[in-house]
């Protein structure tokens, strides 16, 4: 199982960077897609969540209307558009899946992006 998140970097206030998660070894189009971060010396927490058909999103309230989760089942990747982004959004961030499989719940995490936001 691998999950490999790729579009981070340094970026000014206002400005906008997609992260690009890659999926293999394991039934993606069953999962559902979720995208955390951590900051330094803060906990990780929930940016944004997609069920698996794409259906549903969520988001926290510090992102929302400024970041949106979408996926491709297809070539097994999940995305996190990232606009008017603020340097509170710097952090680590991290692809996660959940799913069933065999009633037994799994997760898997891939190994985090960093993301600057500063002048």
């Amino acid at each position: 199982v691998q999950l490999v998140e790729s579009g981070g970097g340094l970026v000014q206030p206002g400005g906008s960077l997609r992260l690009s998660c890659a999926a293999s070894g394991f039934a993606f189009s069953s999962y559902s897609m979720s995208w955390y971060r951590q900051a330094p010396g803060k906990e990780r927490e929930l940016v944004a969540a997609i069920i698996s058909d794409g259906s549903s999103t969520n988001y926290a309230d510090s992102v929302k209307g400024r970041f949106t989760i979408s996926r491709d089942n297809a070539k097994k990747m999940v995305y996190l558009q990232m606009n008017s982004l603020k340097p509170d959004d710097t952090a680590v961030y991290y692809c996660h899946a959940t799913g069933w499989v065999l009633a037994t719940m799994r997760d898997y995490w891939g190994q985090g992006t960093q993301v600057t936001v500063s002048s």
